[in-house]
C-alpha cells in the first residue's frame, strides 16, 4: 500500500481525525495574514487550514496526496459556500508556481529528508515577495508522547533545521518546546513542536 493509499484508508476509517478547527498556531497569526491574495495549504488533509484561510478572504489552494481527504475538503467547502481549490498530488512532484502565494501554511507535514528538501525548495520558490510562511511540526522530543506525530525521527523538525531550511527568509519568530494540542482525536494533549513564521524579503 502506498503512503497516499494508507492516508485514504485512515481518513475513510476516521473522518476529521485532526478536527475541523484550524491549527491553533496558524489561527493565532490571523492578524498577520493579508486581507487578500493567494494562500497555499500544504498537506492539508481534510481541509481544515485551507478553509480557515479561505474564510479569511484569501484565494486558497489546498494540496494533499490523499484523494479521500481532498474530496472531503471540497465537499466541506461547497457546503459552506467557501471557494477552495483542491489538488491531490505528491508535493515532491507538484508543479510549483513562481512567486505566487502570499501565505504558505506548512502544518504537521512530515517528510523524509530528501522529500522535505524538495518541498522546502518549492515553497521558497512559490512564496511571493513579502509573503508569509507558517510552520508547525513535531520535534524529536515528541517521541513517546501519545499526542501525535511520526515515529521515524528523520521526519521530525528542530529549530536548527527550520533556521537552515528558511535561511533566505526573515524570521518573525521560531520556537521549539511543549504546547497543548486540542485538534481532533489524533492531536490531543502535551506535544513537543517547532513552530514559526517567516517573511520573504521584498
Amino acid at each position: 500500500m502506498s503512503d497516499s493509499q494508507a492516508w485514504d484508508a485512515r481518513y475513510d476509517a476516521q473522518p476529521w481525525m485532526f478536527g475541523q478547527a484550524p491549527n491553533r498556531y496558524l489561527e493565532s497569526l490571523a492578524a498577520r495574514l493579508p486581507a487578500r491574495g493567494e494562500a497555499l495549504a500544504l498537506g492539508d488533509g481534510e481541509g481544515r487550514n485551507g478553509l480557515f484561510l479561505a474564510r479569511h478572504g484569501l484565494a486558497v489552494t489546498a494540496v494533499d496526496w490523499s484523494a479521500t481527504g481532498m474530496a472531503r475538503a471540497s465537499a466541506w467547502a461547497a457546503a459552506e459556500g467557501v471557494a477552495l481549490r483542491t489538488e491531490t498530488a505528491d508535493l515532491t512532484q507538484w508543479s510549483w508556481p513562481e512567486a505566487r502565494f502570499d501565505v504558505i501554511a506548512w502544518i504537521f507535514l512530515h517528510l523524509p529528508p530528501e522529500d522535505r528538501e524538495a518541498v522546502v525548495a518549492g515553497a521558497l520558490r512559490a512564496l511571493a515577495p513579502g509573503g508569509l510562511l507558517v510552520l508547525e511540526c513535531f520535534s524529536p522530543a515528541q517521541q513517546g508522547r501519545r499526542s501525535g506525530g511520526p515515529r521515524d525521527p528523520a521526519l521530525l523538525w528542530t529549530r536548527e533545521l527550520a533556521d537552515s531550511a528558511f535561511a533566505t527568509l526573515d524570521v518573525l519568530e521560531c520556537l521549539e518546546g511543549c504546547v497543548h494540542l486540542d485538534e481532533g482525536p489524533k492531536h490531543q494533549g502535551p506535544a513537543e513542536v517547532v513552530r514559526g513564521a517567516w517573511r520573504k524579503p521584498g
